[in-house]
């Protein structure tokens, strides 16, 4: 039988070791559907529930394996449903190859069923690379290219295959005009700066006695030169989101996450700091770094088109992170004088502390922090996280301490709802041998996690380590929404927009033949997280949680605070007796900044007023 063009497009995926599509089935590829049949399922098809998702378990996948995650759909509304997940990928620097399906070219353009003009709608999502097969002698040329412009430039790139194009037999491009040979592979590379560029760095960073240093993803490969350099210039170190799992949250001297979601510790950091090196991230919120006249600036970054952003540094390396932190550090003068180090260690040691006292505030029925808090010490050693946006992400960017071989993500730039659960899934794809668990909001369960964990019951018996652990924070309403209506508009919770209704979460996973259990006190909190880690098949914790315990930004005052807590009295006259009862006390119990007075013994300063 001769060799179709979707064989060879299975074949080529094999050949630059793509062991997984995930895919959802539509007659736009009923080609590549029979060519999998034809190709034993290898690649690995792997069905999700709805196209967005296959596309974020692509995304997962991606993050957690290292590798390009492949996704693929039918034409017109299967193509549409993979952009969120297409978008997550492009804007958080994964690099994912989407492959659809098109109408039969001699329908195109005639206003046919489900045509759509993916071209037109692609260019953005998958500017770098986006390709309509029209030939088989296009192939190998189009698959190479757009795996390797995924791999090298850490994005979206998309190959749209016509039905009838699928059906026809493969040629390869010949030794002819207008013909386009290929190769495979990606030579390993890691472009580094020049040499004055590097001593420029160096004479800044030496200056310094202040210095802090920010970093994302991108310095995840440079764990042991950012300790390194942390040593030597006795700096703090500050984590965008994205690069949560870039170094231990052990080291006495990390600070954890920084921004809205981030902690008092880093915020005191960039505050005072008076040099600033900022490794491989994008972190968009200039008013959490130092004042723009403050602190001298060097910023590495492998992508000469993120260079430069965010702050006006006056040092721009572009190059590999590790490759040239191990350029720069013979050029750093080590710091003789520790007082920085030492003060910035006491504000990382004093948050854990506040971090411990807000998860033992007592709330109605269950204090969310506390959920995360308490699974911070159960956390497997090659544990895999995930969170949802939403107030979710608070609790994980605060609560959990990544150390040693842990991994952890969210949808870090374009925030969407709904990752948690299917980058769980990718995550259990790539790495099946090691536990995962999805920290989730009931909104984001409710959009679409609930039917992903059908997914995890059809795929949980191929994975060694059974246990894909999600926690659903139950509290009926979308309360990160809730809590910046308050807090940005003094607005009251809008019944309409955010309560959500409640759901058995655990009873519909048992029903799935999965297994759960519904917590509604504190004292079965722990247990719980034993029992979920302990299961021998994926498990859901519906966890009833208080929506009044708020995402306190690391600069919130008490005033803040309280005008978003009026707003709550405002819009409900029932709970107010209830929430204004101790509510101060409740609130100096939350701030992030604070320290024991002697003279109120247990009570909280001023907090970032």
């Amino acid at each position: 039988m001769a060799t179709k063009v979707s064989d060879y497009i299975l074949q080529r995926l094999r050949a630059w070791d793509v062991t997984h599509v995930f895919a959802y089935a539509g007659d736009g590829i009923n080609g590549l559907l029979a060519a999998w049949g034809r190709a034993d399922n290898d690649p690995r098809f792997v069905q999700s529930r709805h196209e967005e998702m296959s596309a974020l378990q692509a995304v997962g996948y991606a993050k957690f394996s290292g590798k390009v995650g492949v996704c693929a759909a039918t034409s017109g509304p299967g193509a549409i449903h993979l952009l969120n997940g297409l978008y997550d990928a492009k804007l958080d620097h994964v690099p994912l190859v989407a492959i659809v399906g098109q109408t039969n070219r001699s329908a195109m353009g005639g206003s046919y069923q489900q045509e759509v003009d993916l071209a037109g709608l692609y260019k953005d999502v998958a500017s770098d690379y986006c390709e309509t097969v029209t030939v088989p002698e296009q192939l190998p040329n189009v698959i190479d290219r757009a795996m390797r412009t995924a791999y090298a430039r850490r994005t979206v790139t998309a190959i749209i295959v016509p039905a009838d194009v699928q059906e026809l037999d493969y040629a390869p491009p010949q030794h002819a005009f207008k013909m386009v040979p290929s190769s495979l592979g990606l030579g390993r590379y890691a472009p580094v700066p020049a040499d004055e560029d590097l001593e420029r760095a160096a004479e800044v960073l030496n200056a310094g006695e202040k210095v802090a240093v920010l970093i994302g993803q991108g310095a995840r490969g440079a764990r042991a030169e950012v300790e390194r350099l942390a040593d030597v210039l006795g700096a703090g170190v500050a984590k965008a989101l994205l690069g949560k799992d870039a170094l231990s949250d052990d080291l006495p001297y990390v600070t954890g996450s920084i921004g809205l979601l981030g902690t008092r510790p880093s915020y005191e950091l960039m505050r005072d700091c008076d040099t600033l090196l900022m490794i491989g991230s994008s972190f968009p919120y200039t008013q959490f770094m130092p004042e723009l006249d403050q602190a001298r600036g060097v910023q590495i970054d492998i992508d000469p088109h993120m260079i430069g952003l965010r702050y006006p540094f006056e040092v721009n390396l572009v190059g590999d992170a590790r490759e040239t932190l191990r350029r720069l550090l013979p050029r750093l003068h080590r710091k003789h004088s520790r007082a920085w180090r030492d003060e910035i260690e006491m504000n990382v040691a004093r948050w854990w502390e506040v971090m411990q006292r807000r998860a033992a505030v007592d709330a109605d029925p269950i204090n969310p922090e506390y959920v995360v808090h308490a699974l911070d010490g159960l956390l497997p050693d090659d544990v895999v996280v995930t969170a949802d946006s939403g107030s979710a992400a608070n609790w994980y960017a605060r609560h959990l301490r990544l150390r040693g071989r842990m991994r952890g993500s969210l949808s870090g730039t374009l925030a969407t709802m709904g990752p948690g659960v299917p980058y769980a899934i990718g995550a259990k794809f790539a790495h099946p041998d090691r536990p995962a668990i999805a920290l989730v909001g009931d909104g984001a369960m409710q959009m679409n996690g609930m039917m992903e964990m059908v997914t995890a019951a059809k795929y949980r018996h191929e994975w060694a380590d059974p246990r894909l652990v999600v926690a659903v924070l139950n509290n009926q309403d979308l309360n990160q929404v809730t809590w910046e209506m308050r807090a940005m508009s003094g607005a009251p919770q809008f019944e309409e927009s955010q309560h959500i209704p409640d759901l058995p979460y655990a009873e519909i996973a048992r029903r799935m033949g999965l297994d759960g259990v519904r917590v509604e006190r504190p004292k079965h909190v722990e247990a719980a997280w034993r029992q979920a880690l302990a299961a021998d098949r994926p498990f859901v914790i519906d966890f009833l949680t208080d929506p009044a315990v708020p995402p306190v930004p690391p600069h919130a005052s008490l005033d803040q605070i309280e005008a978003a807590a009026a707003a709550i009295w405002h819009g409900d006259s029932d709970r107010a007796s209830v929430l204004k009862q101790g509510f101060k006390a409740k609130v100096q119990e939350l701030l992030p900044g604070t320290r024991h007075r002697p003279d109120r013994p247990g009570a909280e300063g001023d907090g970032g007023r």
